[in-house]
């Protein structure tokens, strides 16, 4: 027997659930509370392998609320992390999440940078960005204690504790979620999807999300699906600044466009503290968070793809650079040196580290931009880099969408 549904999708029977996510990050809970917006009435449920929501990139990141300055204008991520940054400081302002909106600036020390942030102001300006060009006395107005030949003052930019957010979004999605349920197999039939957990448990449903984060081209590959990537595991170190006073608010060195990360920067956070990092070296784990954290399974996949060595091929000077930076604390302080010039060893004190879910593809590239695949009753959220955070209303609206398109064509 079968009911019409609500908001335009039929609910089948035989099933537990009409959309069944597995991840609760913030995509895959953004996801749950997109579809409870989109299609009141459908019936979500999120497995997460953790005993709660965030665990991994979520709440280990950085807590910033971007503004979408560095991406390619027209692409998804520059398209959702404008609109996301607004709708995420209303999220919090409707909710009551502690959130400023703080500015940040972007900072070139060495000539050679100027033209990359030239770059920027005109890319900022393409996705309707207020941006100001800064000279050095300039700076020092915003930052007294920071040195560069120029900057950008980015207005939109923002800070908040993700964490909270994921668990408001839990919380006001509607979904049944639960958690300690780690994903061991999944039976795709045409009439529906069934997922087992490792604890014995069966979900079937009539779609399926995959927004699994590290473990994403696992999941896939249960399902049946070629990814095309894999997810190499970089890990992001921080430290904490003893001195925080010595910065105000937000400040960005000019990245590098060869390489998906936007470097060491300091980060003013919710609770005063200032945040100083992340470098990205290989993790030797997909949660690997230290380097004495080794996982034989996830280092011969790691080893075993061919976009791996490509990959290393391409970027080892970087790559060198940055784990230089991770052994030695002389050489990380001297990077913050460039723009911090009071800056001791001693100010720095190691913090708790994150892992980023990096898709390469079998060529050697590193994917820059979210990449959403679809297959029959499935929907695979295969890269979410940074501004995933930022993005994640937006972003989640989009994978809702495409869920409930499955749901309306089976």
């Amino acid at each position: 027997m079968q009911d019409a549904g609500v908001g335009g999708v039929s609910v089948g029977g035989g099933v537990d659930c009409d959309v069944l996510v597995i991840g609760g990050g913030i995509v895959g809970l953004s996801t749950a509370h997109a579809l409870s917006s989109l299609a009141p009435g459908t019936r979500v449920t999120v497995l997460e392998k953790e005993s709660g929501p965030a665990r991994h990139q979520t709440g280990r990141n950085s807590g910033v609320i971007h503004s979408g300055i560095y991406y390619r204008p027209g692409s998804l991520k520059a398209r959702f992390a404008v609109r996301g940054a607004a709708e995420m400081v209303k999220f919090c302002t409707e909710h009551g999440i502690p959130h400023e909106v703080t500015g940040k600036l972007i900072v070139a020390t060495d000539r050679s940078e100027l033209p990359r942030l030239h770059s920027l102001v005109q890319r900022g300006r393409e996705n309707g960005i207020p941006v100001r060009e800064l000279g050095p006395a300039q700076i020092a107005e915003y930052e007294p204690e920071i040195s560069g030949l120029a900057a950008i003052h980015v207005g939109t930019t923002g800070i908040v504790d993700y964490g909270r957010v994921a668990a408001q979004l839990a919380e006001s999605s509607g979904a049944e979620i639960v958690y300690g349920a780690e994903v061991d197999l999944i039976s795709r039939r045409p009439s529906a999807v069934a997922v087992r957990t490792t604890s014995g448990r069966v979900v079937r449903a009539r779609a399926l999300v995959n927004c699994a984060g590290l473990q994403c081209d696992r999941i896939a590959r249960l399902a049946g699906d070629d990814p095309g990537m894999r997810i190499i595991p970089f890990r992001g170190e921080y430290h904490d600044l003893a001195r925080p006073s010595l910065v105000r608010g937000l400040v960005y060195p000019v990245p590098d466009p060869a390489f998906p990360f936007l470097g060491v920067h300091l980060t003013r956070g919710i609770g005063g503290g200032v945040h100083v990092g992340p470098n990205a070296v290989p993790a030797l784990a997909r949660e690997g968070y230290r380097w004495s954290t080794v996982r034989p399974r996830d280092l011969g996949t790691e080893l075993a793809w061919p976009g791996s060595w490509r990959m290393a091929a391409r970027h080892w000077r970087y790559g060198a650079g940055e784990i230089h930076r991770s052994l030695s604390k002389a050489a990380f302080t001297e990077a913050v040196r460039r723009l911090l010039p009071g800056v001791t060893e001693a100010d720095l004190t190691p913090a708790e580290a994150g892992v980023r879910a990096q898709a390469v593809l079998r060529d050697g590239t590193l994917v820059d931009d979210f990449l959403i695949r679809e297959a029959p009753r499935t929907v695979h959220v295969l890269n979410a880099p940074s501004p995933a955070a930022t993005a994640s209303l937006p972003i989640g609206r989009e994978i809702a969408t495409r869920a409930l398109r499955v749901l309306r064509s089976a």
